[in-house]
């Protein structure tokens, strides 16, 4: 939240359970490890927080980024999640987490990837001249990431050689999120839906590329405002996104249209939108400062 805090519901009934405090400015994204035992959030205040999700102790503080940090994601790591060897000298395990990496994005226009062990900051991305507002990490095998901001313009990266693999270019205005199919290693999915990147933005479009074929596949044109969240459904079937238009709308990849619309989602702009990892759930934001849960069919 913009107060600095961090909050924590439980879903199912609705309870409010605990707030973390520790920045001294906004927050502007959180992100959980793939195993769910750590959270990182990152903060206008210019520094990155880990925590520990049994006990909400902050584990380490992240500095680096000369400007606002606007989002922030886990690189999942394969070996991490199939090791049986943990790191006893370390604050946070590699191996617990699924997790050694985690990567930012700011308004200084750098994209950083930071090693949770250590802290340090292993490679810095400049390739942006504008904020960068947005990323995207593959979740299934964490082999690529993505990242967009003010200058409109995609710019995909393979984690391990940290070699830029494709710029994607066709929105007119700031890109304001970035979505991989929602998966896990256990998922399967086959090489055209491993390839999808979903963006949105303030030209109001919402569009879903193909990173092999370095080409936009499709546009959805529907909303009436800047477009602030999306995401790519399980299934890959389905692109999600929600709106300042104060909706959120639900587009089929197979057919090119709009499938669903919650008008009126949030009273406010709808801010973000994210899926549980198992349940057919879809949890939206708003600036109305309340948080919402939707059960999909």
């Amino acid at each position: 939240s913009e107060d600095g805090t961090i909050k924590l519901w439980d879903h199912e009934s609705g309870e409010y359970i605990r707030t973390l405090k520790g920045h001294t400015n906004a927050v502007n994204a959180v992100a959980f490890t793939p195993s769910g035992t750590h959270l990182a959030s990152c903060s206008t205040d210019l520094s990155i927080k880990l925590w520990d999700f049994s006990t909400y102790v902050c584990l380490r503080t992240l500095r680096g980024h000369d400007h606002t940090i606007s989002d922030i994601k886990f690189i999942p790591s394969l070996i991490a999640l199939t090791s049986s060897e943990g790191s006893s000298n370390t604050i946070i395990d590699a191996s617990v987490a699924g997790t050694a990496h985690v990567v930012s994005a700011s308004r200084d226009h750098t994209v950083k990837v930071w090693d949770i062990q250590t802290g340090f900051c292993d490679h810095t991305f400049g390739d942006h001249n504008d904020w960068v507002r947005c990323l995207a990490v593959r979740q299934d095998d964490g082999a690529i990431m993505a990242s967009a901001g003010n200058d409109q313009t995609i710019y995909v990266y393979n984690t391990s050689s940290k070699a830029k693999i494709c710029e994607l270019r066709g929105h007119e205005h700031v890109i304001e999120s970035l979505a991989f199919v929602m998966a896990s290693p256990k998922t399967k999915l086959n090489d055209t839906q491993k390839d999808y990147l979903a963006s949105c933005g303030r030209d109001r479009s919402v569009r879903l590329w193909s990173i092999s074929g370095v080409c936009c596949v499709a546009t959805f044109d529907h909303h009436e405002n800047w477009v602030r969240s999306v995401l790519i459904h399980p299934s890959a079937n389905y692109v999600l996104s929600g709106s300042d238009d104060r909706s959120i709308r639900v587009f089929d990849i197979k057919s090119n249209r709009c499938l669903r619309t919650i008008d009126n989602a949030h009273p406010h702009f709808v801010s973000s939108i994210a899926m549980h990892h198992t349940l057919p759930i879809l949890v939206s934001g708003g600036v109305d400062q309340t948080v919402k849960c939707w059960p999909l069919d």
